[in-house]
């Protein structure tokens, strides 16, 4: 679908919409970088993590990588191991079954909703990104490589 879009400096431009099965194999996906914020007063972060939701394909995913030493130069106190387990419960959410506990029956987008919703705790999500893919999983791992390792 194209349409024309007056944009901020007056001028008269064309967008383009992609509806599901218009982009040429690929989907819209949402993505949001989760962030270990040792000290919360700080506001320091170390990226541990991408989730990644593709409603068209009933996607929901996550993949962690905690860079340890990262996150010690921060703080020397933090709890390596309490964040590595925050990191597996976001993971298991993700997952779905009996895994993700209470939100086991909860489809895939209440559940990315659920995970992206702002908190104030040591492990945090970002803001939400957009994008279009047509294999969410390899761009779960492209994310993790391009922005968190």
């Amino acid at each position: 679908m194209t349409g024309n879009h007056i944009n901020v400096a007056g001028h008269l431009t064309e967008r383009h919409i992609t509806r599901t099965g218009q982009g040429g194999g690929r989907d819209v996906f949402e993505y949001a970088l989760l962030r270990v914020v040792p000290r919360v007063e700080r506001g320091e972060c170390v990226n541990a993590g991408v989730l990644v939701y593709c409603r068209a394909r009933g996607f929901l995913g996550a993949r962690v990588h905690l860079d340890e030493a990262r996150l010690l130069a921060l703080d020397p106190a933090a709890d390596a191991g309490g964040v590595r387990a925050a990191l597996g419960a976001v993971e298991a959410v993700c997952g779905g079954g009996d895994a993700a506990g209470q939100a086991a029956g909860d489809d895939p987008g209440r559940r990315f909703r659920w995970l992206v919703a702002p908190r104030s705790t040591i492990v945090q999500p970002g803001p939400v990104h957009t994008g279009l893919t047509a294999d969410p999983s390899a761009e779960t791992e492209r994310l993790l490589d391009l922005l968190v390792r």
